[in-house]
């Protein structure tokens, strides 16, 4: 029988179909931090149960984290106190653990795909609701809550019913300026915010063959934010040469075992879904929102649609709108903005500052922007400095911080002040996501960019063709 890359992936970790329920579906890698997993642990304890497959399961700090002076101690008790239980629970069970200084310590879905732990094929779980990026690489990731979490830590498995399957396709190519970023807000926006609920989507076509593992990751990391229980893209050559020789990669005869198998990983042709949608990438433009939920997006150069084209109630957009400062018809161009955040599971890896770096080059940082770039992990800013870009954002007038979730949530010190706005390149922005009162503006890091030197919304296209 034809089946979907999904299919195939979730049948195969099928250990049990409870009748007219959910699948018992069996976790090759699980994926804990310091915010989800110290409860999760206490159950263990409580019922006097050992972690069952510890090699299966990494650890590392990224939510509560500093991103300045990561060698002192951590101010904040409550964090201090749950980094301090993560790292604890983490040698009782043996299970890997990179805490703040070590050198594979970064965001969790930055960090599983740069040591190969995310592969093809494989079900991955973490507490955390973007999760899904690590579908970019053809596996089948999703968040689960903390009494999941202690599910999968005794039995790894974990209990789900079998999501409906949804394929979008993105054909064309994409315009001169738009990134992977544009074209996930752009979807979002064509959705909604609960557009694919109970959905898990393939994204297909073109566009998605033609973008970088990183851009890929960017794509699946905001399924969720459409309602989609996950994302995920079917492997290919770029995939098998991004993953080939990291840590946890197989090897030799295990390797050539593996691709025997990741060479089956494709929809088959007849294999039918729940729901298709196709759009063109050409229609696509650089993206920015203006509102309190990812969906409320649209092209940079549009304005702030009225409520009557709007699905939904009248006061709920009106109410959003109040909260961010605006009105409808406002043009986006030219808005004032008063923070850049580059950074989060979103846009935190070399890619994205890559792109950052190459629009501020030759440029100043606005007087009154403050701009925090964080990179995604260790690796990531090692790869900063070693490729240059670190000498040529200082000379714009930036400082890098160290590796972790930063101004994504307002759960550590990077918080935005309430009333300011920020052009941020994490993945929502809800009332108060970054900070009690802050104002969101969603965009890609070349947007981010060129706001920085702009000190206003602007259209990145001027900049890379002035």
């Amino acid at each position: 029988m034809s089946k979907t890359l999904f299919d195939k992936v979730w049948d195969a970790h099928v250990v049990h179909q409870v009748k007219d329920g959910p699948d018992v579906l069996f976790i090759d890698r699980h994926m804990i931090h310091e915010v989800t997993s110290p409860v999760a642990f206490l159950g263990l304890k409580n019922r006097n149960i050992k972690v069952l497959y510890p090699k299966r399961t990494f650890a590392t700090a990224d939510h509560n984290t500093p991103t300045l002076n990561q060698h002192l101690p951590v101010e904040d008790p409550l964090s201090a106190n749950q980094l301090k239980a993560l790292e604890e629970n983490a040698k009782e069970h043996g299970i890997s653990f990179w805490g703040l200084g070590h050198k594979k310590n970064g965001i969790v879905h930055v960090v599983g795909p740069e040591y190969g732990i995310t592969l093809p094929g494989a079900t991955m779980v973490c507490g955390d609701s973007h999760t899904s990026t690590h579908g970019a690489f053809g596996a089948i990731a999703f968040g689960i809550g903390t009494s999941e979490v202690e599910m999968v830590l005794a039995s790894q498995c974990v209990m789900q019913p079998k999501p409906k399957k949804m394929r979008i396709t993105v054909s064309g190519e994409l315009q001169f300026g738009v990134t992977p970023k544009d074209v996930a807000l752009f979807i979002i926006s064509q959705l909604t915010t609960s557009g694919a609920t109970g959905y898990f989507v393939e994204y297909a076509g073109p566009v998605f063959e033609q973008m970088s593992m990183e851009g890929r990751m960017t794509v699946c990391n905001l399924s969720i934010e459409m309602g989609a229980r996950g994302g995920m893209i079917a492997p290919d050559q770029k995939t098998f040469e991004y993953i080939q020789d990291r840590e946890f990669t197989p090897k030799g005869a295990d390797w050539d075992k593996a691709m025997a198998y990741w060479n089956t990983l494709h929809t088959d042709a007849d294999a039918s879904f729940d729901k298709e949608l196709t759009f063109d990438g050409a229609n696509i433009e650089p993206m920015i929102t203006y509102g309190t939920n990812p969906g409320m997006g649209t092209g940079i150069t549009h304005h702030i649609p009225t409520a009557d084209t709007i699905e939904g109630g009248e006061a709920t957009y009106q109410k959003s709108l109040d909260y961010m400062g605006y009105k409808e018809g406002d043009a986006l161009l030219g808005k004032k903005i008063d923070y850049v955040f580059l950074g989060s599971c979103t846009n935190g890896r070399i890619e994205d500052f890559r792109a950052f770096t190459e629009l501020v080059k030759g440029r100043k940082r606005a007087d009154h922007v403050t701009a925090w770039l964080v990179p995604g992990s260790h690796k990531v800013l090692d790869a900063i400095k070693n490729e240059g870009l670190f000498d040529t954002l200082t000379d714009a007038g930036f400082e890098l911080r160290e590796p972790g979730c930063s101004a994504c949530l307002a759960m550590n010190d990077d918080k935005i002040p309430a009333g300011k706005y920020a052009v941020s390149t994490s993945n929502r922005n809800f009332e108060g996501r970054q900070g009690p009162g802050s104002r969101t503006l969603l965009a890609s890091p070349t947007v981010a960019a060129a706001a920085a030197v702009t000190g206003r919304v602007t259209d990145p296209r001027e900049l890379i063709n002035a």
